[in-house]
């Protein structure tokens, strides 16, 4: 029974890491099914939400319950989860091992630091903005603003837990500082200085993620995804359009 309830932790780690690191709930399912197969444990019960965990052993055992209540990007610790769970399948960590390496992974923050994701941040929006049709004179506007908005809204999600106030935030920073840069006679087009400045910002793993749930049959996950999606690309926009009306 005790070894039953490491393996229990073991799956319900895992799931747990993936889903705050932004994986798909299919493949957190498929993932804790087949660490719980490769320790021999039959007519294995998972259901994964956007905002929780439920598993069980066995169809008449009790159901374990884990809450989700933080969910960022981390496609590192997805990738690493997913190697663990290969070393499992291949008979290479016993339960035990496992769950210390597990608890290694959740504890470990394998994230960039912000200034190192604001300095990427700005060279994707100067970059995307020349992608979109831009010139080399809207680059640079597009690298500041990118940047400026990217801290707007890590300073202010690290403030408000609300995600939509950020979003805003970052929206509204990055409309202001384009329309002043153009004002002023730095840059050529103010759409691609906007396109390429949001470019850091808009939800495209979520996006991603809830089409493949979807398709998956995942219908609960796949649909709140895509709304998730849609409010963080309302509050962009509603960010940046609050700007116009403005000037």
């Amino acid at each position: 029974m005790k070894e039953h309830i490491t393996i229990v932790k073991v799956c319900l780690l895992a799931g747990k890491i993936m889903l705050k690191s932004g994986a798909e709930t299919s493949r957190v399912e498929d993932t804790m099914n087949r660490i719980a197969a490769a320790y021999d444990l039959e007519n294995v019960q998972s259901y994964a939400t956007p905002t929780a965990i439920n598993f069980s052993i066995g169809v008449a055992t009790e159901t374990n319950f884990l809450r989700i209540n933080n969910r960022s990007t981390d496609l590192h610790k997805i990738a690493v989860v997913n190697h663990i769970s290969r070393q499992i399948t291949a008979g290479e960590l016993d339960a035990r091992e496992a769950l210390r390496t597990i608890k290694h992974i959740d504890d470990k923050k394998l994230h960039f630091p912000g200034w190192v994701q604001i300095i990427a941040a700005a060279f994707v929006s100067g970059s995307f903005a020349y992608m979109f049709g831009g010139t080399w004179p809207d680059v640079l506007p597009a690298f500041i603003a990118g940047a400026a908005g990217f801290a707007g809204m890590i300073a202010c999600d690290r403030l408000v837990d609300i995600r939509f106030v950020s979003e805003f935030l970052g929206g509204f920073i990055i409309g202001i500082l384009a329309v002043a840069f153009l004002h002023y006679g730095f840059g050529a087009s103010l759409d691609r200085v906007i396109i390429g400045a949001v470019m850091p910002m808009v939800p495209g793993v979520p996006i991603t993620n809830a089409v493949r749930d979807l398709m998956a049959g995942h219908l609960v996950a796949g649909l709140s995804k895509g709304v998730e999606a849609g409010l963080t690309a309302f509050a962009i926009g509603a960010g940046i359009a609050l700007v116009f009306g403005l000037v």
